[in-house]
């Protein structure tokens, strides 16, 4: 069985593949300026022969260690209607977001405290392709980390309704214990208000 050809790529890797040449650093430089390989970042390539790699995957690997969340994952949970073009995730380095357009698209990290990091993320599987990424309920609350302003439960409400439009079927499907427990570990008081909301909407 012939051994498929890796699709992500780093340097190391490249400088084995073209050790046979003088220079294998210049014949990367070439591979680029010919197409032949894609530049993502810094270190990190893509064989152009190979389409069949996944935006996803290369979320996780561009800034590492990461995970999806915000409002991609919503997005990708069809927790919201709009279709999210700029790949957002969860990073805990150097304590700053990140930023990083490449020719495959445009990727967003946010900074997450390293103590709520590991919690409530899952490894799924798409088209061969494994990725990271955080579950329904933690994306939900990483999304609510980032905003500031939410001092009531009417204000969480508008929150989740009319801003950031949270299709409303999905909230019944929601492990709230999950969210209870995840929520106590942000420090802050969108958590709290995201499950007193849920408290209050159950007794209507």
């Amino acid at each position: 069985m012939q051994k498929q050809k890796p699709i992500y790529l780093d340097h190391l890797m490249l400088v084995d593949r073209y050790k046979g040449y003088a220079s294998p650093k210049s014949k990367i430089t070439q591979m680029v300026k010919t197409g032949a390989l894609i530049k993502v970042r810094r270190g990190l390539y893509l064989d152009s022969e190979e389409s069949n790699y996944s935006i996803k995957t290369l979320a996780n690997l561009i800034c590492y260690p990461s995970y999806i969340s915000f409002e991609y994952a919503l997005s990708f949970y069809q927790m919201i209607p709009e279709r999210v073009e700029i790949v957002t995730s969860a990073s805990f380095q150097k304590n700053k977001n990140k930023f990083f357009r490449t020719p495959v698209g445009t990727f967003h990290y946010f900074y997450l405290d390293p103590s709520i990091y590991s919690y409530g993320i899952d490894r799924l599987e798409e088209n061969g392709h494994s990725f990271i990424i955080a579950t329904k309920e933690k994306a939900l609350l990483d999304t609510l980390s980032k905003i500031k302003g939410v001092r009531s439960v009417k204000a969480m409400q508008s929150l989740l309704i009319d801003d950031l439009r949270i299709n409303e079927s999905i909230f019944p499907e929601l492990d709230w214990k999950k969210i209870s427990l995840l929520s106590t570990k942000y420090h802050q008081r969108n958590g709290r208000m995201l499950v007193e909301w849920w408290k209050r909407r159950k007794k209507e």
